[in-house]
């Protein structure tokens, strides 16, 4: 493992069924660096980001990740306390559709509280002033605070989202197509927003996307996947302006086409 890498992954395999969706994948991540993987349906991405997280378990490989208190440790070697920790804290998880990663049976305020009440705070009037402040921070009415998830629209929905888990100031956090289903203007704002807050955090993000635009805009690295491999890697700017794999340039061409 690199000395200042926050993750090294070494010949990951994962399986997807009894078939491989993703084979002998090796690469390494730095704080404050924003990863993207990009290719069609079906090259694996989404299977690779779970198992980056290890709610995916690896078929052979393995990740290795610098832990704020343990230093570089294998995710194979931990056990279910220590990665539920860190899942809690160290990292986040936002989900393509945010039904998924929010409790819409509780409130606005209470779905970004309930992660700083799992590290053990319980002053009602701090969780609801952190809770007010991510609010703003997320461009939500802090107003809404007592309303549920499903009487906000789908934008706002994945703004909550980013709040619920951005509040603990994880280290890294994984992202799986989080402006898929947005329409184009509100889209726009949702990254605007979020490349600010991600610089102003210095966070490390892991960003599955289909939208080359997207990784454009927020990449610092580009992972190009087909059929389970990466075929290509380097740079977002000097992969997309000018590509070197057959399929990649095929990638490129499609969305100027477009």
């Amino acid at each position: 493992m690199s000395p200042d890498a926050l993750m090294s992954v070494r010949q990951l395999s994962a399986a997807y069924g009894r078939q491989l969706a993703c084979r002998e994948i090796s690469f390494e991540l730095y704080p404050g660096e924003v990863i993207c993987l990009v290719g069609e349906s079906g090259s694996g991405k989404s299977t690779l980001l779970n198992t980056l997280a290890h709610r995916h378990r690896p078929a052979s490989g393995e990740v290795i990740y610098r832990h704020a208190r343990l230093g570089p440790v294998s995710l194979g070697a931990l056990d279910e306390a220590r990665l539920r920790e860190l899942w809690r804290t160290d990292w986040g998880f936002v989900r393509q559709n945010p039904r998924d990663g929010l409790r819409m049976r509780i409130s606005a305020g209470g779905n970004i509280g309930e992660r700083l009440m799992a590290l053990g705070e319980r002053h009602y009037g701090r969780l609801r002033e952190t809770a007010v402040e991510w609010l703003r921070l997320v461009e939500i009415d802090p107003q809404r605070i007592d309303d549920r998830p499903d009487t906000f629209s789908g934008g706002m929905q994945q703004r909550l989202q980013i709040a619920r888990n951005l509040v603990t100031r994880p280290r890294l956090v994984f992202m799986d197509e989080p402006t898929s289903g947005l329409d184009v203007s509100v889209q726009a704002r949702f990254l605007d927003l979020l490349r600010r807050l991600v610089a102003e955090m210095g966070l490390s993000v892991v960003l599955v996307t289909h939208d080359l635009g997207v990784a454009r805009l927020l990449g610092h690295r580009i992972l190009v996947m087909k059929e389970g491999q990466i075929v290509e890697q380097g740079l977002t700017d000097q992969v997309l302006d000018d590509p070197q794999h057959p399929y990649t340039q095929l990638l490129v061409t499609s969305v100027l086409a477009a």
